[in-house]
């Protein structure tokens, strides 16, 4: 049904259409028939091209102002969901149908077909644009900062009055990477870290941020003993003017560690160390008694170091004379001595393993023989 006017582009009559809502004004091109108003629509807004910022490095696509881990093969996904984004929809079009099919034209370039259909003036209308997708390799702020060697926090594994084992030095480094990793997971981009360096006494580990820093030196401390102390360094100011520091977290694992045979200043005999996470624990090397220093003594107890399970050597039990005393080989010299039996002894042991020290021959519990057992 006309509603009596004309379109006032080709004169033809317009149909009568709804009227808007009160207070709504009339859409401009309300007044045109469908065919001319059908000339100037476009369905779908469409850019001419979208570029998609990659990190050669490490895969991360920028999104928005900030580089993302998509942990992508290849970013045919990446780039549907940037065009789809990228396409605007006409505001009246009605029941909106779409579909994008990529066609790969070489490694950095995506064809984007897209296909649009939807209601609009209760006509079906359908609409096909190409929008082509250019993948531009970068390298993001994270991956320059590592290979430019950037670091906030250095982590230097030390221990007291000793050089730190392979093993402790081994560890720290495990701690640290597996708390980075743990921060990359939760999607942390300025996780990493940036040099791993053996020195004559110990490891420093360079990390990128303060914060990890601080978390790495506590787990260390926390799993192998000793302490931490901080060492701030200004090194300059921000675009705000704060001060900014790089911190070094100096951990200094105990004197002792577990496997080590320390003879206490109480005349009660050598002690196996099994623990120095807040004070040392072992095992009285002449009862087979359990040993903890005093809270105040710390992981360090006032000691003197006299071997490691690992000197142990295996030697042949002669008699054991009673519940206190036991006769075995020396290993070194062969001859008969008798010691002290502690309490993990079995009366029908054929062999013990014992450490030789200047105060005479130690047993070790069973499990804790060196590497001559090993052997």
């Amino acid at each position: 049904m006309s509603s009596g006017d004309f379109c006032p582009r080709c004169g033809d009559p317009v149909p009568e259409r709804e009227d808007p809502l009160p207070g709504e004004p009339r859409e401009r091109d309300a007044v045109l028939c469908d065919d001319c108003y059908f000339e100037d629509f476009d369905l779908v807004d469409a850019p001419d091209r979208i570029e998609v910022r990659v990190c050669s490095q490490c895969g991360a696509v920028y999104e928005g102002n900030r580089w993302v881990d998509v942990d992508a093969e290849d970013y045919t996904d990446v780039a549907i969901e940037q065009v789809t984004e990228a396409l605007g929809i006409h505001l009246k079009a009605e029941d909106v149908r779409w579909g994008v099919e990529p066609e790969q034209i070489d490694e950095n370039t995506i064809r984007m077909h897209c296909t649009f259909g939807g209601i609009v003036r209760d006509t079906y209308r359908e609409e096909t644009v190409t929008v082509p997708v250019y993948i531009s390799r970068q390298t993001c702020e994270r991956c320059g900062r590592i290979a430019g060697g950037y670091y906030a926090s250095i982590v230097q594994v030390r221990a007291e009055d000793r050089t730190p084992t392979a093993e402790e030095e081994e560890r720290a480094v495990e701690i640290a990477e597996s708390y980075i990793a743990e921060r990359e997971a939760t999607g942390d981009r300025e996780a990493f870290i940036s040099e791993i360096t053996e020195t004559d006494d110990g490891t420093d580990i360079k990390i990128s941020t303060n914060q990890m820093g601080g978390g790495v030196a506590k787990r260390i401390v926390r799993e192998l003993g000793g302490n931490v102390e901080e060492y701030p360094t200004l090194v300059t100011e921000d675009g705000d003017g704060n001060e900014v520091y790089r911190v070094t977290y100096a951990v200094r694992l105990p004197k002792f560690t577990p496997g080590d045979v320390v003879n206490p200043d109480d005349d009660e005999g050598p002690v196996l160390v099994r623990s120095v996470r807040g004070n040392l624990k072992g095992v009285r090397l002449t009862s087979g008694e359990p040993y903890e220093a005093a809270f105040e003594e710390g992981e360090t107890p006032d000691a003197r170091l006299i071997g490691t399970a690992d000197e142990a050597a295996e030697t042949t039990v002669v008699a054991v004379e009673d519940e206190y005393a036991i006769q075995v080989l020396d290993p070194e010299t062969y001859e008969s001595k008798t010691i002290s039996r502690p309490s993990y002894v079995d009366s029908d042991a054929d062999t013990v393993s014992v450490l030789k020290s200047r105060a005479g021959l130690h047993i070790l519990p069973a499990g804790d023989a060196g590497s001559e057992n090993d052997e």
